[in-house]
C-alpha cells in the first residue's frame, strides 16, 4: 500500500512540474514579445528623432561642419543596428553566444537583450 501512495505522489509531482514548465514557457514567450515590442518602439522613436532633427536642420540653414559629422556618425550607428535587427527578424542570432546561426523560429533572450542595449 505504501508503494502505491509513493507512486501516486511521484506522478502528482511530475504533473506539477509539467504545469510549472508550461507556465515558465508562457512567461518566457511573453517577455520575449514585450522585449521585441519595446525594441520596435525604441527604433521608431529613434527614426522619428532623426526625422525631427532633419526637419529642424532644414529650417536652420546655418549649420556647421561638426554637427554634420555627428549626424553622419549617428546615422552610421543606426544603420548597423537596423541591419542587426533585420537579421534577427529574418531568423538569425545576433548575440555573441550564437551569432549567425539560425534561431529556428524561437526567440533568443540574449539577442533581444543585445538589441536592447544597442538602442539604449
Amino acid at each position: 500500500m505504501k508503494d502505491r501512495n509513493f507512486l501516486d505522489t511521484v506522478m502528482e509531482f511530475e504533473l506539477q512540474l509539467e504545469s510549472l514548465q508550461q507556465q515558465y514557457n508562457d512567461i518566457k514567450k511573453y517577455v520575449a514579445h514585450m522585449v521585441e515590442e519595446h525594441q520596435a518602439i525604441q527604433t521608431e522613436n529613434l527614426h522619428l528623432r532623426r526625422r525631427l532633427e532633419e526637419l529642424l536642420s532644414n529650417d536652420n540653414t546655418t549649420s556647421n561642419v561638426s554637427s554634420n559629422k555627428e549626424k553622419v556618425s549617428l546615422l552610421d550607428i543606426g544603420e548597423g543596428y537596423d541591419n542587426l535587427a533585420r537579421l534577427y527578424q529574418e531568423g538569425f542570432h545576433v548575440c555573441h553566444v550564437h551569432f549567425g546561426s539560425s534561431r529556428k523560429g524561437e526567440d533568443c533572450l540574449f539577442c533581444l537583450s543585445f538589441l536592447n542595449k544597442q538602442n539604449g
